[in-house]
């Protein structure tokens, strides 16, 4: 593994992955469209450190546009493809631009890898796709999916997608199931993000229910060492592999500890379920342990003390 491609590369999760590659001499190409979804600045500031580095190297470009691909480099070892339309309630207004960006993009670009004889690609994936499975911890060997949202079934197409191109054509296809992962650089439309700069502005926060619905918060240091296992990984041509932290956080002890860390109390207001929320994440992760050597080591409590640090040292960001 030596030039990697990641899609996406300016992103949360990207950014974060770029700087541990160039930290360990790897030459990275990112390919972006640095689009809207939120401030495009936000994203420009998470790679600006890298600019002047000569292993690193930044594209903007649609991956479903086959002129942008062409443009990439030859000698790529790599794909980590990240880059997606995200979320799940932005789905439910437009399952159409969703379907479009996250299945005909990943198609797109499992025919670049064809082209150009790349042989290992890493997908994220997400664990919306258990949807309202009600058998926890989620285990990657159960078959019964039930999604609930646009968001979660584009991204079992793309997981299916990798099982054809890996069978068809050889490449080894890792699936990657993200369980709600925050940390510095988190996008602002998340929840610990917006519920902080809420917290902040000393503005309400709503409850989408009770309270009671729960979350496996995964730090982003955690991930990152998820997908550098699987950028390594050769035992199997595919496999679909749980990123989580096993440890599943209520609502309302995620805002609870939120208070903590930003030393301040929150209003809430109750609203109801929104469409296509779950009301529970919950990975086994003993898969990544087995295949990976993937040991998340970083708590609930500890990951919000450093985004909260992140957010405080970050000017302008909270009000982004």
């Amino acid at each position: 593994m030596n030039h990697v491609l990641i899609t996406g590369g300016a992103g949360f999760i990207g950014s974060h992955l770029v700087d541990s590659l160039l930290r360990d001499d790897s030459r990275v190409t990112v390919l972006d469209s640095f689009h809207p979804f939120y401030d495009p600045r936000l994203k420009e500031a998470n790679i600006v450190a890298h600019a002047n580095d000569s292993r690193f190297q930044l594209k903007r470009g649609d991956i479903r546009l086959p002129e942008d691909l062409a443009g990439l480099p030859d000698d790529i070892d790599v794909i980590v493809h990240l880059a997606a339309r995200a979320g799940v309630r932005p789905s439910v207004a437009d399952p159409i631009g969703y379907q479009d960006v996250n299945v005909t993009g990943t198609q797109r670009l499992l025919e670049f890898a064809r082209e150009r004889g790349i042989r290992q690609f890493v997908f994220a994936s997400s664990s919306s796709v258990y949807g309202v499975n009600p058998r926890v911890p989620w285990s990657e060997e159960d078959n019964v999916l039930l999604p609930i949202s646009p968001y979660a079934s584009t991204k079992i197409s793309g997981e299916l997608l990798g099982h054809v191109y890996s069978h068809l054509y050889g490449i080894r296809f890792i699936a990657l199931r993200f369980f709600t992962v925050y940390g510095p650089r988190q996008r602002p439309d998340l929840a610990i993000h917006k519920f902080a700069r809420r917290l902040l502005a000393a503005q309400p926060i709503v409850f989408y229910g009770d309270g009671s619905s729960r979350r496996d918060y995964t730090y982003v240091d955690d991930v990152i060492q998820g997908i550098r296992g699987a950028m390594e990984y050769v035992d199997t041509p595919y496999e679909v592999i749980n990123l989580g932290n096993n440890d599943t956080v209520t609502l309302t002890r995620m805002v609870r500890v939120l208070e903590e860390a930003l030393e301040t109390r929150a209003v809430i207001q109750v609203g109801a379920p929104e469409p296509g929320d779950v009301p529970q994440t919950w990975a086994s992760i003993d898969k990544a342990r087995r295949l990976l050597g993937y040991q998340p080591h970083t708590s609930y409590e500890d990951g919000v003390v450093k985004f909260v640090d992140w957010l405080r040292a970050a000017p302008g960001v909270a009000n982004a």
